[in-house]
């Protein structure tokens, strides 16, 4: 990371990117982003508008064209920056977190012993019994170890997929509030990708709305108009309202799906550091 991000919180600047998988399937299409420093972004769109795909090569784990994608003014796939962290579905999958070891021997293998206040309070607000072992415990409660382990040591730019999709609603709104807080006390900038609006009325600073790999429309929760926590006129928030919204245009834009490129086909996409991962089109 740059100086300049050890002091303030990192922007996150995207321009003209466009992505296609290893199939010739398109992902992204001419996205561009301004993130300011220190802001909370809600990626909002229906499943297969490239959320994942574009957090992916913000966190440099896919490699974007050249110039593209920058983080405190550099290139996340080329530098390896520190302090950028990536959290997605898949970890609870990994058969290494499904085997028979205890969460204090998870969490002291990235630090737990270093970031004590940091631990004990993630294992607080997200409900961790340490006596759990790995292989004798629900996804969900996997998810909260991931989330702990994830949020440990202390990060400048977090990325986060569908990660709170196995978290009960109370452990859902403590994680949001410690989110909001740390975004709130020091240099750091957050972008949530999720379908799930409960506790979220008052969280976001920005939106990003993503439809079929292209980003339709994006600002500040002001120059949306919309007021934090003020109710809509159906019941939901006003920002739940507008993802409404949103979906149902892009439902009624996408019409009948008879197919399109690309939807529902799982291959594999070089990631540009000797691996492969499995993609889907538009996801």
């Amino acid at each position: 990371m740059p100086s300049e991000g050890r002091y303030t919180a990192p922007s996150i600047s995207v321009k003209n990117l466009s992505y296609a998988f290893s199939d010739g399937t398109t992902g992204l299409h001419n996205v561009a982003l301004d993130l300011p420093p220190g802001s909370r972004n809600l990626l909002i769109g229906a499943n297969g508008a490239g959320k994942t795909t574009l957090l992916r090569l913000l966190s440099g784990k896919r490699m974007a064209p050249g110039g593209s994608v920058s983080i405190a003014g550099v290139d996340p796939f080329k530098e390896g920056l520190e302090g950028v962290t990536y959290l997605g579905v898949e970890w609870v999958l990994n058969p290494i977190v499904r085997t028979d070891i205890g969460v204090p021997s998870l969490l002291s293998s990235i630090g737990g012993d270093v970031y004590v206040e940091r631990r004990d309070e993630l294992v607080r607000i997200l409900d961790i019994d340490l006596s759990w072992r790995m292989h004798a415990v629900s996804d969900g409660e996997r998810r909260r170890v991931q989330l702990a382990m994830g949020l440990l040591r202390p990060w400048s730019v977090l990325l986060l997929d569908e990660i709170t999709v196995d978290l009960d609603l109370l452990s859902r709104s403590n994680f949001l509030k410690f989110l909001k807080r740390e975004t709130e006390t020091r240099p750091c900038t957050i972008v949530y990708a999720t379908h799930i609006l409960d506790n979220l009325a008052e969280w976001p600073t920005h939106l990003v709305h993503m439809s079929l790999g292209r980003v339709k429309k994006w600002g500040s929760i002001e120059e949306l108009n919309i007021e934090p926590g003020r109710p809509g006129n159906s019941g939901n928030s006003q920002l739940g309202n507008l993802v409404m919204k949103w979906l149902q245009e892009d439902l009624d834009e996408r019409g009948p799906r008879h197919g399109q490129p690309g939807e529902g086909k799982t291959y594999q996409s070089y990631d540009g550091k000797g691996g492969y991962g499995l993609e889907k089109g538009f996801k």
